[in-house]
């Protein structure tokens, strides 16, 4: 393991604790305050409004990943979003939820993903290539619970604020706290020298910046269809996840927990997600196993349906105990599908490419799950309680599987690699 690996993640994991902490409070503010009640358009519009702006800038972003150094983008973007969250934790302070706070709420989760995207594109420039899937499942899946971690950290939080504060308070002082994070994991990046995450070539990055880059990232791509294969899977993985995560979010909110009681709610809502959470880990701790007794390819094709008769026994047996069951499976499944296919992705493009292209990765992963809330709200009740979008989730899932990702078009032998 080379030592950078060790600085790279440290930044990853306390960056995504503090995003746990800082989603827990906008959450409660958006979704589980007693006066605003939740419904599916809400909670889609509560997805879009964070994610799908992302797919406009991520062109530009992978350019700047791609012709800077990555290590002071990380740097910089972490205090720029602490002094963003100062200014969303006055607007909740306020009750404000205008245009103005969905207006740095985008900023804060844009800065996010470039973060994101940065050391995901210089992580196998500080780990041996034969270790990328073991590297992956450590970053992707210690900075999934990190989240979980720092959202029942939020939530634990605010129960002991709101003994003393309004609800709106107790939100702006968590988020406050959250900026404090993200203000140390800016120093922590300093650790890393400037150009120890890339990237390596920059006189072979002159180009014009934006969609033109992004095209050009996609012209590679798309000679090494197996990795964009796996990208749209992985992105098709995500929507039906976040459908599922907007299923659970109204049934804790509406239909389990008597709706006059949002604080149940949010707290059987931390439950599941601590439920999905022990799914991620263990996808994570058997992916490198099973990667290396079945493959990358073939591992990615099996992850994605092992766990969809899951969601036929929630449809057979509708209760918070089966969809545990189905959380816990769909996450174990999604997080072994998402580590193997970014190593994947590391492993057979070149580091001049590699910001456009896991920047165009996070915008078909943003847009997936955008599309993936916008097919929940428009199929879910405001209860939650479903049979046709579990039904939904099964054959995208399938489908997938058996056509994008069939043995013939998605193989180690099947296209070309820059190795």
């Amino acid at each position: 393991m080379k030592s950078g690996l060790s600085k790279l993640l440290t930044v990853r994991w306390l960056g995504q604790v503090v995003d746990g902490i800082f989603q827990s409070a906008l959450a409660s503010f958006v979704l589980f305050s007693p006066e605003r009640q939740a419904n599916p358009v809400a909670a889609a519009l509560a997805f879009s409004v964070v994610l799908l702006p992302y797919s406009v800038v991520g062109p530009y972003v992978g350019t700047l990943l791609d012709r800077f150094s990555r290590q002071r983008i990380v740097q910089f973007s972490n205090f720029a979003r602490a002094a963003n969250l100062l200014i969303i934790a006055f607007l909740i302070k306020q009750s404000s939820t205008g245009l103005l706070l969905t207006f740095f709420v985008l900023i804060a989760f844009g800065i996010n993903r470039l973060i994101l995207a940065g050391l995901s594109a210089g992580l196998p420039l500080v780990v041996f290539k034969e270790r990328l899937v073991v590297a992956n499942a450590l970053a992707v899946t210690g900075g999934t619970i990190g989240v979980v971690i720092g959202g029942g950290i939020g939530i634990g939080a605010k129960k002991i604020f709101d003994l003393h504060l309004s609800s709106d308070r107790s939100d702006a002082l968590i988020i406050l706290t959250a900026s404090l994070g993200y203000f140390l994991a800016g120093i922590l990046v300093r650790r890393l020298r400037r150009f120890e995450i890339g990237p390596k070539d920059l006189e072979k990055t002159q180009q014009d910046a934006g969609w033109k880059e992004m095209i050009e990232g996609f012209q590679i791509l798309r000679s090494h269809g197996d990795s964009l294969r796996g990208i749209i899977a992985t992105a098709i993985q995500r929507g039906g996840l976040t459908s599922l995560t907007m299923m659970v979010l109204l049934l804790e909110r509406n239909t389990y927990h008597n709706p006059s009681n949002p604080d149940a709610g949010l707290s059987g809502f931390a439950a599941m997600l601590t439920i999905a959470g022990c799914g991620i880990a263990l996808g994570a701790f058997m992916s490198p196993y099973l990667v290396r007794r079945l493959g990358r390819h073939l591992w990615i094709r099996i992850a994605m349906v092992v766990g969809t008769p899951s969601l036929l026994l929630y449809i057979i047996l509708p209760s918070v105990y089966t969809l545990g069951v189905a959380a816990f499976a769909l996450a174990l499944c999604g997080q072994a599908v998402k580590v193997t296919n970014d190593a994947l992705v590391q492993r057979k493009i070149h580091d001049e490419f590699r910001g456009r292209v896991f920047s165009f990765y996070d915008m078909a992963v943003n847009a997936a799950i955008v599309s993936g809330a916008f097919v929940a709200a428009f199929v879910l009740p405001r209860s939650g309680e479903s049979t046709a979008l579990p039904l939904i989730i099964f054959g995208a899932y399938a489908a997938t599987s058996l056509f994008l990702l069939r043995q013939s078009i998605f193989s180690e032998r099947s296209l070309p690699t820059t190795e």
